[in-house]
């Protein structure tokens, strides 16, 4: 999962990346709304954690033009406006949910997780692929009921490939929505974690390689 976190107290803002990243999601920290709407318009994000009052540009003003984009992201408004008159403003312009400050981090990573799991093409809470199952509210992945011990960076590229539904994805795809900014576009991660992954999931074969395409999930 990708998130663009828009915060501009530093701390804070450095506190989340850090922690989103620990339960395996792809971070991109930025403390202003004119750098949020200048990532937006290059990277698909699937949640944006936005504050509303941040320099630049307002995060109100950040939120409804990630609206009249018709853009797939989420939005979870993140602020200190916590009112329920606050909440139904927030709520009304857009976003998607409202989480007010102060909050446990705990909830934070579930309302995101929840979001993550409402793209335009609704995705099954439980994802499954012949004898492979993967359940991303739990952070669980079995294997003809055996679970499987996957790194972060293994679950959430199984988590794409089990979400493309036997398509193939690309490795540029993978990077985007599994890495984050900091990634280099020359590194061979996605093919050593993909070989690590193959390696966990065992016999038979269920992640293939498509030429020129990228990789894909099935049983043949």
């Amino acid at each position: 999962m990708r998130v663009l976190v828009v915060e501009d107290f530093g701390i804070l803002a450095r506190t989340i990346g850090t922690g989103l990243r620990r339960e395996g999601m792809a971070v991109d920290v930025v403390g202003d709304g004119i750098a949020a709407l200048e990532r937006l318009g290059v990277v698909r994000y699937d949640v944006v954690v936005l504050d509303r009052d941040i320099p630049g540009v307002h995060g109100d003003d950040v939120c409804r033009r990630i609206v009249a984009d018709h853009s797939s992201s989420r939005v979870l408004m993140l602020t200190a406006a916590g009112t329920v008159a606050d909440r139904v403003d927030g709520l009304g312009m857009g976003a998607d949910d409202y989480l007010p400050k102060p909050f446990e981090f705990a909830e934070l990573v579930a309302r995101i997780r929840a979001l993550g799991r409402r793209p335009t093409t609704a995705l099954p809470p439980i994802l499954t692929s012949g004898d492979l199952t993967l359940d991303p509210a739990h952070r669980v992945a079995t294997r003809a009921g055996r679970r499987l011990d996957l790194s972060p960076k293994e679950f959430a590229v199984l988590e794409c490939l089990l979400a493309a539904g036997g398509r193939p994805v690309s490795a540029e795809a993978l990077l985007d929505q599994v890495w984050d900014e900091a990634a280099d576009p020359f590194t061979t991660a996605v093919k050593t974690t993909v070989r690590r992954l193959r390696t966990k999931l065992g016999d038979p074969p269920v992640v293939h390689t498509v030429r020129e395409a990228g990789y894909r999930i099935g049983m043949s």
